[in-house]
């Protein structure tokens, strides 16, 4: 079904309703009436307004040399009209008309589904300009580096970092969070999300294009585009298919004239050989079989986008429901992947804000997170500026040395501070804990910050234990920091001191083992792992390009439990898919038995044949109408 046929749900579903009533009216008419030209006409009318759409289907079909069920029912049509059966037809019409329409409407509410998670974005920026003063420009025009002004109640333009101001974000649209985001200096801003209460000057770090928004809307149409496996299955269900109904029906049709002695075309009841194959020809049209899946996996996927879950297709849906093991990232998935400041020690003591502030601005000019956590942390303190930065000087592998308002200062590493005595008193950090020394004159001190575990890291291992899925933490972190953090999470299996290379290597001997493996990881070092797994699971909004690229499934919301959701998710996909299945070809085939048997007639035949196409499409619906926290 393409776009077109989706958005016209309302004028399918208005000519169905013509074609219905038409149909009423004929029969009415014809046992009422003397007048059968009447009836006819009126079934003439059924037949163009619920035939159309039909009609051009297949003729599009015929002049690429294929053949699919629209064909069948309009065959099936005009051979009822042939005997005389028009009210059969007309019917038969109806029903199909109806059930295209209801199909066209549930794939309309899917992609409403997708669009309501996103509002109209916002054509005109504010920018700030050096002096302070404020000039509007197009969205479109706004570049990396440009500081942008965001008023309560207006949404963000484009992904930026917080410069100015606090507020609070309504990241529901990303997301699926209902929670609005509190948001300080050196916070993330998504564009497409709402600026709910305070004035935000931030630093745009993306072109719109390139923002979170845009990429997670291409994804979600490219989801729509791919194939799951068992919709490849129902693929087989074309030509090939339709020609062979199509030649069973005539030679059921000659069996029934000329070896069961029934009339061809002079008696147009149930005993006529014809008819028998009319109906043989509806019952056996796979229209419930071909739409069982496809709609499934759409629902699907529209009901994990609104939960902050993006499947790249239907074979990611279906797959992850299958896992066995997931293997884990620490860095940014098991862990907050911000590195946070725990506290510091300084000499002389009670001078923590000052040796912060230095810092901070050491930190000013390097990308290094360790340097990041500290000027954000100095950001969301509100400190002064220590002075004006000259001289600055990075060394690799030790830290960095500038001159702060004149004074030499230096941070980083112990190797930078192998004469200085003071060292000698100051123990080294417990596990897991990252220190930067810093130096400034007579003040000297140490900052100490962690990437602390998720607090919802430990009931994520709990759960998929009771799931029956292994977990397992794969990083390239020391040894002892991480038997830290696998003690606190409660995680009995993990490697540590890995390479990438080494995490593929994992990754590659459980699958030799047999089992089904999900990776899922955020950092562009993640992105081998996730291409070797049999799932990937992207923490997208956190991740690095590489990761949302490579990633199978992407969780938006920054939240480890959208992967149970996920998980979730997929296996209710597979069972609705699966009694999908059961319920359009158990249709299919109990009817044909009963066509073949000649124990039905056309109506009834044309009746359970709709019928089940209604079934499974409200069937995959429920993907849609069932709440997820």
């Amino acid at each position: 079904m393409d776009e077109k046929e989706k958005a016209g749900w309302p004028w399918l579903l208005s000519s169905a309703a013509i074609c219905g009533l038409a149909t009423l009216g004929g029969v009415w008419v014809e046992r009422t009436s003397t007048t059968p030209e009447i009836a006819t006409g009126l079934y003439a009318a059924a037949y163009l307004a619920g035939g159309w759409e039909a009609a051009i289907e297949t003729y599009g079909k015929l002049r690429r040399m294929r053949l699919d069920i629209h064909f069948l029912m309009l065959a099936v049509a005009a051979g009822a009209a042939m005997i005389g059966a028009w009210w059969e037809g007309a019917a038969l019409l109806f029903l199909f008309s109806l059930s295209g329409a209801l199909e066209a409407m549930a794939m309309a509410r899917t992609e409403r589904e997708i669009r309501s998670l996103f509002r109209d974005a916002p054509k005109q920026a504010l920018v700030v300009d050096e002096n302070g003063s404020t000039r509007e420009v197009a969205v479109a025009d706004l570049e990396a580096g440009t500081t942008i002004r965001v008023l309560p109640g207006e949404q963000f333009p484009a992904d930026g970092r917080i410069t100015k101001g606090e507020s609070a974000a309504d990241e529901s649209t990303l997301t699926g969070e209902s929670v609005a985001v509190e948001k300080a200096p050196g916070d993330t801003v998504f564009g497409g999300t709402l600026n709910t209460w305070g004035v935000i000057e931030a630093e745009v770090t993306r072109a719109p294009g390139d923002s979170a928004q845009a990429r997670i809307i291409q994804l979600i149409r490219e989801a729509q585009a791919s194939k799951a496996p068992s919709q490849r299955f129902t693929d087989r269900f074309g030509t090939t298919y339709t020609v062979g109904i199509l030649g069973f029906s005539l030679a059921m049709f000659l069996y029934w004239h000329f070896i069961a002695g029934a009339p061809a075309f002079l008696d147009h009841g149930e005993r006529s050989a014809f008819y028998r194959a009319m109906t043989l020809l509806v019952v056996c049209s796979p229209c419930a079989l071909v739409i069982s899946i496809p709609s499934a996996i759409l629902a699907g996927i529209a009901a994990g986008a609104r939960r902050g879950i993006l499947f790249r297709g239907g074979v990611a849906l279906e797959n992850l429901a299958t896992v066995q093991r997931l293997a884990v990232d620490k860095t940014g998935t098991l862990t907050k992947g911000e590195l946070e400041l725990l506290g510091g020690e300084t000499s002389p003591p009670g001078r923590e804000d000052e040796l912060l502030a230095i810092a901070a601005a050491l930190s000013g000019n390097s990308t290094h997170p360790l340097s990041r956590a500290i000027a954000k942390e100095a950001l969301q303190r509100g400190l002064p500026q220590a002075g004006a930065v000259t001289n600055f000087e990075s060394l690799a592998g030790q830290g960095l040395k500038a001159s702060i308002g004149g004074n030499p200062a230096s941070q980083g590493r112990r190797a930078m501070f192998t004469d200085d005595a003071w060292l000698s008193a100051l123990p080294d950090p417990e596990p897991g804990l990252t220190e930067v020394l810093v130096k400034a004159g007579d003040l000297k001190g140490r900052l100490l910050l962690r990437d602390a575990p998720r607090t919802e890291a430990a009931p994520l291992i709990r759960l998929l234990a009771e799931e029956g899925i292994r977990v397992t933490m794969l990083t390239g972190d020391r040894p002892e920091s991480a038997q830290l953090v696998a003690r606190e999470l409660g995680l009995e299996d993990f490697r540590a001191g890995l390479h990438p290379e080494d995490k593929v290597a994992a990754i590659k001997e459980w699958r030799a083992k047999g089992e089904v493996v999900a990776m899922a990881g955020d950092g562009v070092n993640d992105a081998p792992s996730l291409a070797a797994a049999d799932i990937s699971i992207g923490m997208g909004l956190r991740g690095s390009d590489a990761v949302l690229e490579q990633a199978d499934v992407v969780l938006t919301q920054d939240k480890l439990e959208r992967i149970v959701d996920a998980l979730h998710l997929s296996r209710r996909c597979r069972a609705i898919i699966r009694q999908n299945l059961a319920i359009s070809l158990g249709v299919v085939v109990l009817l044909a038995i009963a066509a073949l048997g000649s124990w039905i007639p056309l109506p009834l035949g044309v009746l359970g044949h709709e019928g089940s196409t209604v079934i499974v499409v409200l069937n995959s619906l429920r993907l849609l109408f069932r709440n997820s926290g």
